[in-house]
């Protein structure tokens, strides 16, 4: 028999997979899911046991929460990144490690084939086959889903025809959960201007009373709440629940798929927008001027790249170490207050606070220069505008 890795979450589209690849084809199928911060111990055995119930020779989920914070999420808060000023990235960048990890264990175990269960009309597809062809070309592809333009209601009928006959009714709204946020699809984001009602998000408002936390950075790097100092992973899931409890992070994306389409998705995401959010405050008192500008300009590359399932591209680590290095002084406290379905940043403390009153205080007083010195630089400063003028004013 044939060895196949199918990439497995579980839902309807995967055991299909599971069963036509085992049943039609006579693979000997391996299903594999990799858990980025969206499995509980429970679930991971109900899909282990739904795996072999449909066929699979066996079943590994693999632990990639921490693998998933150091290869790319230390990465999206070092550059601020919101795709569009609004979106965390939470599952694009959730699948990147995923396809790798996927991909690493079909060389392992010496398979011929490996499978996901993507449309054809989705960024996922896009983000698994570049993966899968850039690190292992020598293995065959293969997406039934995709290649037979198949309905839910097709899927469904084949699998009961076989003998298995779980609930596959479709909740109204589709939740991915991962470390950095929950993706929440409904029919009203397939529209251009219906909003998601309450219900649809998993974290409902439970705390009205506002609170002020203090996020501890060291060097760019989540390192304490209230001073409390654990590891980052720790601390973004603590700040999750914390936050999610105020309903903080809502909010729907819109943008242009990988594919050419507009697409609109509605997510939570308490925890990251918090720590970007604060993270942005606390370098705008640290970094230099021109910092920040190359910053913002590479960090939004990094998450297009990201996004689009460039994330093997040479240039992604080059611009990771030009964001690592940018962090060294990012060191200090920012204080934040937490409301119903909001946050305010109050101010940060850090020693490397360069809004020093030793130089001046702005729209108060220059200790560091004189009137003179004023006049002089802003004179220069002018010239260029001046020359144009002149040139220009009779033309």
């Amino acid at each position: 028999m044939k060895k196949l890795v199918l990439a497995y979450s579980g839902g309807l589209d995967t055991s299909y997979c599971a069963k036509y690849l085992s049943t039609e084809h006579a693979f000997e199928v391996h299903a594999v899911s990799v858990n980025t911060g969206g499995f509980s111990t429970e679930e991971i055995k109900e899909i282990h046991e739904k795996a072999l119930a449909l066929g699979a020779k066996s079943y590994t989920s693999i632990d990639a929460v921490q693998l998933f914070y150091d290869k790319v999420v230390k990465f999206l808060i070092f550059g601020n990144v919101l795709k569009n000023n609004t979106y965390p990235l939470s599952v694009s960048a959730e699948r990147i490690v995923q396809a790798i990890e996927i991909v690493k264990y079909a060389k392992k175990i010496g398979a011929t084939h490996i499978a996901h269960g993507s449309t054809g009309a989705g960024n996922d597809q896009v983000r698994f086959d570049m993966i899968f062809q850039i690190i292992a070309p020598e293995i065959t592809i293969i997406t039934p889903i995709r290649d037979q333009q198949l309905s839910r209601k097709a899927e469904i009928e084949y699998l009961t025809a076989h003998g298995i006959n779980y609930s596959w009714e479709k909740a109204k709204y589709s939740i991915n959960k991962g470390l950095w946020g929950t993706s929440v699809g409904g029919e009203e984001t397939l529209t251009s201007h219906l909003p998601l009602p309450e219900e649809a998000y998993p974290s409902p408002l439970k705390k009205t009373t506002p609170v002020t936390i203090k996020l501890g950075f060291k060097n760019g790097e989540l390192n304490a709440i209230d001073g409390k100092v654990t590891d980052p992973v720790s601390l973004i899931i603590a700040l999750n629940d914390l936050a999610a409890d105020y309903a903080i992070g809502r909010d729907i994306h819109v943008g242009d798929t990988i594919i050419g389409i507009k697409g609109r998705v509605g997510f939570e995401a308490a925890a990251p927008i918090l720590i970007i959010k604060a993270h942005h405050l606390l370098e705008k008192h640290i970094l230099t001027k021109w910092q920040q500008f190359q910053k913002d300009q590479l960090g939004t590359f990094y998450g297009m790249l990201l996004h689009e399932g460039n994330y093997l591209d040479e240039v992604m680590r080059n611009i990771e170490a030009f964001l690592t290095d940018t962090q060294k002084n990012v060191t200090g406290e920012v204080s934040v207050t937490l409301h119903p379905y909001r946050f305010e940043l109050n101010g940060i403390e850090s020693p490397h606070d360069l809004m020093s009153g030793s130089f001046g205080v702005y729209g108060e007083m220059n200790n560091g220069w004189t009137a003179e010195d004023a006049k002089g630089f802003i004179k220069i400063s002018s010239n260029a505008n001046k020359i144009y003028n002149y040139v220009n004013q009779n033309l």
